[in-house]
């Protein structure tokens, strides 16, 4: 007797069958035979289909109880759909199994490409999310990671000390230091190869060393630990310039945008150097009498309480007298300005510096000596200024000087504004007030 394997089976015609009697699975499979031969036509007979194999093996499961016999019946086929119903619906004329009565009940004709289409789909879901989770990544995806790989690699030791650096500190003239080997992998991941990390709480003697040949930026977390340690960088090794990350965040975790601002920014040590002078007296003050924390060093602090002070009288001595007046401000501007001369040395230093400027929008900051403590830009020449207390003698910078800039300089007790014109009449400020032309 031909068979039809399930898989090639299209329609399984399922049916239950009730029998009033004990009859054996033969019977009923003899019946089904027995009782449809000729019925459907020589086409449809029930035999021939099932030797051509376009009906599967009958399959009949039943179990006696009370008497009676009561199963299923399973017919896979590969006919048609409208042949396949003829063929369930000539099941049910069978009414007599043996000596027995019975009936059969088709209850559903199971098209099986519809479970096999529902494994597909699942299936390709599961091989595609496989797919895109193996897939090779695109041209970008593979340049970054070799790129990223390479530099992991330029990862080298410096030093007796063996300090966590990139491969650029020797050929380099400037150095950036950071706090661990974590700071120096991203700074290495964005191009950075002139890095080195203290790699500790305490300075090396590598870096001390290092410090006298090379230009040093110390670049720390923007939190009390980075404060902590850029104190005693400061105090101990010949540090040039000084930035920070955004507060709250470490070096290790900044994007290359931020790295770059943060350089960008970078202020001369001597401003560092000045407020933690500052600070000093306040620490020994707070430690000696116990009325309150040691406070860390802060590098944007408030103005105090004598320069607001001075603030206030500043700005109100710095109004422009009324023409015809001879005020006691107009009169002290006038002294103040003809007390303040520069030697010729001094005006070729500070052209040479305003020439430099010229067409950069910059700004020198400059001590006593003339020592450039730090270059901004000019859009942040106020901001900067703002945030210092003193110790600010002169600046140049690639602007006009203007009555908001002379009065935070006023504040600062600034000697010399030299920018590129003027709109402050001499008797308006204190403050020397000088452009290209006065340099001659």
């Amino acid at each position: 007797m031909g068979k039809i394997s399930p898989v090639s089976a299209k329609y399984i015609v399922q049916s239950v069958i009730e029998i009033e009697g004990i009859v054996d699975k033969p019977d009923i499979i003899g019946a089904i035979f027995g009782q449809t031969e000729g019925l459907l036509g020589a086409d449809l007979e029930l035999r021939e289909l099932q030797r051509s194999g376009r009906i599967g093996r009958i399959e009949v499961n039943s179990e006696t109880r009370g008497g009676k016999t009561q199963g299923s019946i399973v017919i896979p086929s590969s006919l048609d759909k409208a042949e396949t119903a003829i063929v369930a619906a000539a099941l049910e004329i069978i009414q007599r199994i043996g000596p027995c009565n019975a009936k059969i009940k088709v209850e559903k004709i199971e098209d099986v490409r519809i479970s096999k289409r529902k494994f597909v789909i699942e299936r390709a879901k599961e091989l595609l999310k496989n797919l895109m989770d193996n897939s090779l990544p695109d041209s970008q995806e593979l340049a970054d990671e070799v790129s990223y790989s390479v530099r992991v690699m330029e990862a080298t030791e410096y030093g007796k000390d063996r300090l966590p650096a990139g491969p650029g500190i020797e050929e380099s003239d400037e150095v950036i230091v950071c706090e661990g080997r974590a700071d120096v992998m991203n700074l290495l991941k964005h191009g950075f190869k002139n890095v080195i990390a203290i790699n500790g709480t305490s300075v090396p003697e590598t870096l001390i060393e290092l410090s006298r040949k090379k230009t040093l930026t110390a670049f720390v977390d923007g939190d009390r630990g980075g404060d902590l340690i850029l104190k005693e960088l400061v105090s101990v090794a010949e540090i040039d310039y000084v930035t920070k990350a955004p507060e709250g965040m470490e070096v290790e975790e900044i994007t290359k945008k931020e790295i770059h601002k943060a350089l960008r920014s970078r202020i001369a040590v001597e401003q560092i150097k000045m407020e933690l002078a500052k600070e000093q007296p306040k620490i020994m003050q707070y430690s000696n009498n116990g009325t309150g924390p040691v406070d860390r060093p802060n590098y944007r602090t408030a103005p105090s309480r004598d320069n607001r002070a001075d603030k206030r009288s500043t700005t109100t001595g710095s109004r422009p007298p009324v023409r015809g007046s001879t005020s006691s401000s107009s009169a002290s501007y006038a002294k103040k300005s003809s007390s303040q001369k520069m030697n010729p040395e001094a005006k070729t230093a500070l052209k040479a510096m305003a020439e430099d400027l010229i067409g950069t929008r910059g700004a020198y900051i400059l001590d006593e000596k003339l020592n450039i403590l730090g270059k901004v830009p000019f859009t942040e020449l106020a901001a900067t200024l703002k945030s210092l207390n003193t110790g600010v003698y002169a600046i140049v910078f690639d602007g006009a000087i203007d009555r908001p800039l002379v009065q935070i300089a006023e504040r600062l007790n600034v000697n010399f504004l030299i920018g590129m014109e003027s709109k402050i009449r001499p008797n308006e400020t204190r403050i020397e007030c000088m452009t290209m032309s006065d340099l001659e």
